[in-house]
């Protein structure tokens, strides 16, 4: 039926998201899954044999989900109709239901697709049973969730889980491939911020799609690629870190946490008395010190934020202003502790990585399987427990498959207490070239 755009000329000059310009129109055209929906792929053999069963599609978002199940709906006779169980309740499904039992008695198929189907409690699942049994719907459900601890076992045992793969880099880059070729220009990005924008979308495809959008609408044809500081700054807008109209204030707190930094007590113990005559909050001091505890002296000196944290409680205890003694005291400890930034260098290091690689699966040999489905998948086959193993050291990898190269964060300095974490360290990188694993 035409609608009133239609019939106005309306709908062909109506913007349309690029997400939605990219949109495959066929299995084959779907990214990222050949295991599923390529040539040799579990739906493609099954569309092939002429029997499409009941289906659990399991993936993290923009993996594809919706769209394999929209295109399924394509290559089959079986009329398509969609739920969200977001959206949705039993008096929906109950209708649902009755339409397909109506289309059954006609001699027509049902593939009912619920997005979000582990949204869906236990006894809105269990209605699904009885329609999955005799034919008269061919389930086709949407998870992120494990489908082990989300849906029912009885759901379950009537359907097959596909269990599709976050969109690696060579996916990705065939996204931006089309993307670039719908828009008809290179998206304007050097490399390393396009390495960025690819990290940023975390194996998202929708995102990916979105994200490139956004560049395109900002950046004409003629200017110049974006780098990624640039790049940054277009999708990610930080608020401001500090209230300028206290400059004084932020003055002094840096002047005392770089005299902290630079081993100076006295210079430390002047602008942190500086600060309590100008009636700075003592519990904000006290947080700086933790702060400064983790961030410049961390493990050469774990006692640090020990001392910092008892200096808070005996604040807290004393009152001002003989607590303020304790906080000054640990002033002192943490100007003439040994310094080292090496765990606060790590954890920036890490974080970044865990920002770029967004989230790989941890290597099956280390995950649990308490359920017959992760079993299947492989989950703890191979795990090598450590306490049985020589040294009680396994030597194992514990990164996701995807790193090729095992990365260190984490490179304490000869100084104070991390001088023997170094030998800990350096002795089990020994073990782990001797075991051929390093």
């Amino acid at each position: 039926m035409t609608n009133l755009f239609e019939a106005a000329g309306l709908e062909k000059g109506a913007p349309r998201p690029l997400a939605d310009r990219l949109r495959p129109r066929k299995l084959t055209d779907v990214v990222g899954q050949d295991h599923i929906v390529g040539p040799d792929g579990t739906l493609t053999r099954m569309l092939k044999s002429g029997r499409v069963p009941s289906l659990i599609l399991w993936g993290p978002p923009g993996s594809g989900k919706t769209t394999i199940a929209r295109l399924l709906a394509g290559e089959t006779n079986l009329v398509f109709e969609q739920l969200s169980a977001i959206f949705s309740g039993v008096a929906d499904l109950r209708k649902a239901f009755d339409r397909a039992s109506m289309l059954r008695e006609q001699g027509k198929g049902t593939l009912l697709f619920i997005d979000e189907i582990h949204r869906f409690n236990r006894s809105q699942q269990d209605s699904f049973l009885p329609y999955m049994e005799d034919g008269t719907i061919t389930l086709v459900g949407a998870t992120t969730e494990n489908p082990s601890f989300e849906l029912n076992a009885a759901v379950l045992s009537r359907a097959t889980v596909l269990t599709l793969n976050r969109h690696d880099e060579t996916a990705l880059d065939a996204i931006l491939a089309r993307a670039e070729a719908e828009m008809g220009r290179k998206l304007p990005l050097d490399d390393d911020a396009r390495d960025a924008l690819k990290g940023m979308a975390d194996g998202d495809g929708r995102t990916m799609i979105n994200l490139a959008e956004d560049v395109f609408s900002a950046v004409t044809e003629k200017a110049k690629p974006l780098n990624r500081d640039a790049l940054m700054k277009l999708v990610q807008r930080r608020a401001p870190l500090y209230d300028k109209s206290r400059e004084g204030h932020y003055n002094l707190i840096s002047a005392l946490h770089k005299s902290v930094r630079g081993s100076d007590p006295d210079a430390a113990l002047y602008y942190f008395c500086r600060m309590l005559d100008g009636g700075e909050d003592r519990l904000f001091l006290a947080r700086r010190l933790v702060r400064m505890a983790v961030e410049d002296i961390g493990l050469a000196d774990p006692q640090a934020l020990v001392v910092c944290n008892a200096a808070k409680d005996a604040f807290d205890f004393l009152g001002s202003p003989e607590g303020e003694l304790a906080l000054a005291e640990a002033v002192v400890y943490l100007a003439t502790a040994p310094k080292s930034n090496a765990n606060y260098v790590a954890f920036k290091a890490a974080m970044r990585a865990a920002k770029e690689h967004g989230s790989l699966a941890p290597p099956k040999a280390i995950l649990n399987a308490p359920t017959k489905l992760m079993e299947d998948e492989g989950y703890g086959v191979e795990y090598l427990y450590d306490h049985d193993q020589p040294d009680a050291f396994s030597g194992q990898n514990y990164f996701p498959d995807e790193f090729k190269k095992r990365p260190q964060y984490y490179d304490p300095p000869e100084r104070g207490f991390e001088r023997e974490i170094r030998k800990r360290l350096d002795y089990w990188s020994k073990l782990r070239r001797e075991r051929g694993r390093s």
